[in-house]
């Protein structure tokens, strides 16, 4: 038996060894944590440098590599039921006219004429024309829609809209969109009115963005893109009392940018001029449309609406 002296520094020594030892792993576990933090933040951080990459297939993505989208909205939109019905595996054709009035030469203005033999033959087959809530709802929360559907929108906002479209697509019943250039509301000759476009929006024509003053968004770096996305955005919604949920790009230009911009912004779907159907594969905030032009008679634009693969 060891003297009473020796027993305790005895104790002494091992509580020191177990002090040591405790010591040197905790700094080995706190190494390790910061270790993997650095590490996460690296992560996150190539994420943040490469989500624009993403985007070219789905729009902003988030941490979980899914598409960072609302998926309560459009809560209002219509039901369609029936044995006719297509889902989101499937394209849509998105229709994009721009004037809808004769001008000899200039195949953006599609004569009212023509227009009406148009209108007239998506009446006769069938078809039912989507808003964008209806159609954000088929691609983001899978809603079935009617087999034979389409989107019809005009781009810039032309006065032509109104006297000349406008009761055409309240005749046949048709919802329709106008992406409107803010800086030449009530200020641009043949351009819309404030008062035209609240009575266009208040009756099934929806109003929505085409940036403030039609800029090329790839010329401009990301603080002026998001600006007049922004500003834009902000304006209609003042001017409606509604939120502004869409944008179609002017000249369909976009890059990675444009993409982080109109994501920040809060768009839920953008879209391109890209003439071919508007697919959920295109990207939530690079959408396809069918061009209409002047020079079409009603055979190619039946094509166009018939045939995905028109090109």
């Amino acid at each position: 038996m060891l003297p009473n002296p020796a027993k305790k520094y005895q104790i002494l020594l091992i509580i020191f060894i177990f002090s040591f030892l405790f010591a040197s792993c905790s700094k080995k576990l706190n190494n390790t944590t910061e270790d993997s933090l650095k590490n996460n933040n690296t992560q996150v951080i190539n994420k943040e440098i490469n989500i624009a990459e993403e985007n070219n297939k789905y729009g902003y993505v988030n941490d979980n590599m899914e598409p960072s989208i609302n998926k309560e909205s459009g809560s209002n939109n219509r039901t369609f039921t029936g044995s006719n019905l297509k889902y989101n595996t499937k394209g849509i054709p998105v229709l994009m006219y721009h004037s809808i009035d004769y001008e000899k030469g200039n195949e953006l203005r599609v004569p009212k004429e023509k227009f009406r033999q148009q209108m007239s033959l998506l009446k006769e087959k069938g078809y039912t024309t989507l808003t964008l809530n209806e159609l954000y709802g088929f691609f983001i929360n899978g809603n079935p829609i009617p087999e034979k559907s389409v989107v019809i929108t005009f781009d810039d906002g032309y006065v032509d809209n109104y006297y000349n479209a406008y009761p055409i697509l309240k005749e046949f019943h048709f919802n329709a969109v106008v992406f409107v250039i803010t800086n030449n509301i009530d200020k641009v000759k043949n351009y819309l009115t404030s008062d035209q476009i609240i009575e266009l929006d208040n009756n099934g024509v929806e109003i929505e963005s085409h940036t403030v003053n039609h800029e090329k968004l790839s010329t401009l770096g990301y603080d002026k893109q998001f600006e007049t996305l922004k500003n834009s955005k902000e304006f209609l919604e003042n001017l409606l009392n509604k939120s502004i949920d869409y944008i179609a790009y002017p000249y369909g230009d976009w890059n990675k940018n444009t993409l982080l911009a109109v994501r920040n912004a809060n768009y839920k779907m953008a879209f391109s001029t890209s003439g071919t159907w508007s697919d959920k594969s295109d990207g939530i905030y690079t959408l396809d449309r069918v061009y209409v032009s002047a020079d079409f008679d009603i055979n190619e634009f039946e094509i166009r609406l018939t045939n995905r693969n028109y090109k």
